[in-house]
């Protein structure tokens, strides 16, 4: 079933530029520009992007914040701004540093007040709020004012905010940002359970590429207000020559090099004795490449490199860079 369904959606903003020495001069631009999207129930979507990409206003155009210049958009089968309460019930938000919280009451007030915003039923309030006491450990600053919780125990309060009314799609943007490691940890380990209960559909906007390769099974990615792939993790790095890499340790030097398709030495150290191959296609695998070479010399220590998103999506923006934005 679509949950999200987004046609030649576009934004654009009027700002004041400068066209002379004392004259300024209105221009229209297109933060953005044209986006076709279909979301189905359950799917977890990281929806990436540089800054000024059209993220932001994505989801703000999504949930009913701001109002399209163009286009269609349909989320849960209500259109966001006309029938914003309406989908007010069916979605959850949470939005970076901005809080849906009481700042100066305990955490346990705040959820109760949106139970009844909400008209959430008392019996599936307290379910759901015992599931995330549980998964996000919040039993120890339940009744401490959110003004004085720190910034990962109030990331977790936002998410349980965000899903106490049983949301059918859930906007995430930057959840993770700010957060030390073990906080970080916590919000991916509690999301994932989310999303492979599989009635819940993710949206995830984030700098933080972990979060997406800990998360998303479905990536667009978004560049100048514009759709530039929109696919798997494994598509795009197959799109973009992604590489892994295996680093073996020889006790001596190799003495009849190796060939194998699809692989390429990438350097040689340690005196012969530390070689790194690139797998740069399909063909053969990191297990056929170690099998080949214990053939060939005895192997000391073998570590495999998975290509980093970052490295993949920064070639990404480099390649339209080059190309201009219409490309």
């Amino acid at each position: 079933m679509t949950v999200i369904e987004a046609r030649a959606l576009r934004k654009e903003f009027v700002v004041r530029v400068k066209a002379g020495v004392l004259r300024r001069e209105s221009r229209v631009i297109a933060a953005v520009d044209g986006i076709d999207l279909t979301v189905s129930r359950g799917d977890m979507l990281g929806y990436i992007g540089p800054n000024g990409a059209g993220k932001s206003t994505t989801l703000k155009m999504l949930t009913g914040v701001l109002y399209p210049s163009s286009g269609v958009v349909r989320v849960c089968g209500f259109e966001p701004v006309p029938q914003r309460q309406a989908l007010a019930r069916r979605i959850g938000v949470v939005f970076g540093h901005r809080s849906q919280l009481w700042w100066d009451l305990p955490l346990r007030d705040s959820f109760a007040l949106l139970r009844h915003i909400y008209a959430v039923p008392a019996a599936d309030h307290a379910a759901r709020l015992s599931r995330c006491r549980k998964l996000l450990d919040l039993d120890p600053f339940l009744d401490t004012p959110v003004r004085q919780l720190s910034l990962g125990q109030r990331m977790r309060g936002e998410l349980t905010a965000a899903l106490l009314h049983g949301p059918e799609v859930l906007f995430l943007d930057e959840p993770t940002i700010g957060l030390d490691l073990v906080s970080k940890q916590a919000v991916r380990s509690f999301l994932a359970g989310i999303g492979d209960a599989g009635d819940t559909t993710l949206v995830l906007t984030t700098h933080d590429l972990a979060d997406i390769e800990r998360l998303c099974r479905r990536l667009v990615v978004i560049d100048r207000g514009r759709i530039v792939h929109d696919g798997s993790l494994d598509e795009l790095h197959a799109r973009y020559g992604s590489r892994r890499r295996v680093v073996v340790d020889l006790d001596a030097p190799l003495v009849t090099p190796l060939a194998l398709p699809d692989v390429s030495v990438e350097s040689i150290e340690a005196d012969g004795r530390r070689i790194t191959y690139a797998l740069e296609g399909g063909r053969t695998t990191a297990g056929e490449l170690v099998r080949r070479l214990a053939e060939l010399a005895s192997i000391r220590d073998i570590s495999v490199l998975e290509p980093a998103i970052e490295d993949v999506v920064a070639r990404l923006y480099a390649d339209r860079d080059r190309h201009g934005a219409g490309a």
